[in-house]
């Protein structure tokens, strides 16, 4: 019987395994239910969305689900934790970069000209952030000229959202992954075997185990995208308003949630040379493997590859 499920979801793929093949089809809906009520509130890509609403009156309070206040809250601590370089205000950033719809609709990155070699687009001052204002009951105001993306933290959010679902309606052993972010539920002092990849679909470099927590990968090479002659990525620089710098491809993280070792994993990127410092003064547990290939870890990240299994992150 099956243990392990795909799917759809925010524009990339959910993948669910649990330990018990029975309750699989319980855990599939549980994560369902939540990705549609995610997608509802905090898509910048609905203009029915409690987020697209947000933004469009921002500068004045907007009455909104409470799922959108706590997720805007969690992009704030994301925010507060690494001094705004994980930014939750870049909604009008990505916009003029060319991200203005699903990313899958997006072109081709046919362009020549690399990130670092053409300017970024306008960014509020990286302490924007702390003007955004909640009201736990159901409202959300943004900053005047400005605009809500909550893309840095919102698949690692719906990952600890779905876990959070599993363990406390079935008190089950699963492992999620929201396009590669991690999150362990109810950990049972068994580990998960993930495969740390660049991609999807790419070659793995190195297998870990999960006991707990999360687990979270960004890269530089993946969700990219053509605007005006130059390739873009997703992650960017918000001192720069541009992708951030090429010294990393990929870092991969741990933490205690999916938020946390998303969060470490985008400033990691973020911060380019001084990534392995900045991880190692919070005891992140990380794998950086630079744009020439050379590999650092921090922490106590397995520094020997282990074989590759069905597990993928």
């Amino acid at each position: 019987m099956r243990t392990h499920e795909q799917l759809e979801a925010f524009g990339t793929y959910l993948f669910l395994a649990v330990r018990r093949p029975a309750v699989l089809s319980a855990a599939v809906e549980l994560a369902e239910c939540v990705v549609a009520d995610v997608d509802a509130t905090c898509s910048r890509f609905r203009e029915d969305s409690d987020l697209s609403r947000a933004n469009a009156a921002a500068g004045s309070w907007v009455e909104v689900d409470p799922l959108l206040v706590a997720a805007v809250e969690v992009a704030c601590q994301a925010a507060e934790a690494t001094a705004g370089l994980v930014n939750p205000l870049l909604g009008r950033t990505l916009v003029q970069l060319g991200y203005d719809r699903d990313f899958r609709r997006l072109p081709t990155p046919v362009a020549t000209l690399l990130p670092g070699d053409a300017p970024g687009a306008e960014a509020p001052s990286l302490d924007a952030w702390r003007d955004i204002r909640t009201d736990p009951g159901g409202a959300v105001r943004v900053p005047s000229d400005t605009a809500l993306d909550l893309g840095s933290t919102g698949k690692a959010w719906a990952s600890d959202l779905i876990a959070a679902a599993i363990e406390d309606d079935l008190g089950e052993a699963a492992l999620v992954s929201v396009g590669g972010d991690v999150r362990v539920a109810a950990p049972d002092g068994r580990p998960w075997q993930v495969a740390i990849s660049e991609a999807p679909d790419g070659p793995v470099h190195q297998v870990v185990g999960v006991e707990a927590g999360g687990l979270a990968t960004s890269s530089t090479r993946v969700r990219r995208w053509s605007h005006r002659g130059v390739v873009r990525h997703h992650l960017l620089d918000p001192r720069t308003g541009g992708p951030a710098g090429d010294r990393w491809r990929t870092v991969t993280a741990t933490g205690p949630s999916c938020v946390a070792a998303n969060t470490a994993a985008t400033a990691a990127v973020v911060l380019g040379d001084q990534a392995p410092a900045w991880l190692t003064e919070r005891g992140v547990a990380a794998r950086l493997l630079g744009s020439d290939g050379s590999l650092v870890t921090t922490g106590e990240w397995p520094r020997e590859p282990a074989a590759p299994c069905r597990w993928a992150s």
